[in-house]
């Protein structure tokens, strides 16, 4: 089972330690397209205009500050630096010593700075969405979509993708539709269902939680996963097609 992710827009700094290294991280294959990236991106957040390119308010002046010197700020694991909604359900904190090893090796985290990374990749915290267009790269989502494509096909060839990522995230890399479940969280009234937007991240967040602390095999199908979530949710699943994942929706009701 892989469990794909989304960055969170909030980060939490490293307060100490050393810096990125590149070459160590998961994917190797991808390190020239990140030192591209950064380099960019460092060149965007040294520009007067740089909250304005970055789609950021004066808030996050200091985040983008930060951007300008990545190769020398702290890193620690990416499921630390990630510390949004989705992250905080999951609560890699509060895991097992067991689960924690499930979970760094089942979670990869797609990002708009490194591509994908494991969860226990030590990266800084940083400013960047997959949305972003950068000087020579252009838009983040399709600079990555045929990198991603190359470096992860193996790792997604066998067993089941469970794909918690949003829509942003999810336009830069398309895993094996057969193979593939994306959560959907819908809320249900008076017979009436719509789209959970923020509190999705918070229901994908204890999904993977559950898939990460429950005792038993992991699901290795779509209906083996819809299974695995009617032991918390009710949900359903709508079967995907040859170009188009299967779907899980997650159900609340009022």
């Amino acid at each position: 089972m892989l469990i794909l992710l989304p960055p969170s827009e909030g980060k939490t700094p490293a307060s100490a330690g050393p810096a990125v290294d590149l070459a160590s991280l998961s994917f190797p294959a991808l390190e020239a397209a990140r030192r591209e990236v950064v380099a960019a991106l460092a060149e965007v957040s040294a520009r007067e205009d740089a909250l304005e390119a970055l789609g950021v308010g004066a808030s996050l002046a200091h985040d983008v500050e930060r951007n300008r010197r990545l190769d020398e700020e702290p890193a620690a694991p990416a499921h630390s630096v990630y510390s949004g909604v989705l992250y905080e359900a999951l609560g890699y904190r509060t895991l097992t010593p067991a689960q924690r090893r499930r979970a760094e090796e089942c979670v990869v985290v797609v990002s708009a700075l490194w591509g994908a990374v494991g969860f226990a990749d030590q990266v800084p915290a940083y400013r960047l969405s997959m949305s972003t267009a950068l000087p020579g790269l252009g838009r983040l989502a399709s600079f990555w979509k045929p990198r991603l494509a190359e470096a992860l096909a193996e790792r997604t060839a066998v067993g089941l993708v469970v794909d918690c990522r949003s829509s942003t995230y999810a336009a830069a890399y398309a895993p094996p539709a057969a193979t593939t479940v994306a959560v959907d969280v819908f809320r249900e009234r008076d017979g009436r269902r719509s789209v959970v937007s923020h509190f999705a991240k918070h229901h994908r967040g204890e999904l993977v939680r559950h898939l990460l602390t429950r005792r038993g095999k992991a699901p290795s199908t779509p209906e083996a996963l819809l299974a695995v979530a009617r032991e918390r949710w009710e949900a359903e699943l709508v079967a995907g097609t040859a170009r188009r994942a299967h779907s899980l929706a997650l159900i609340l009701r009022d």
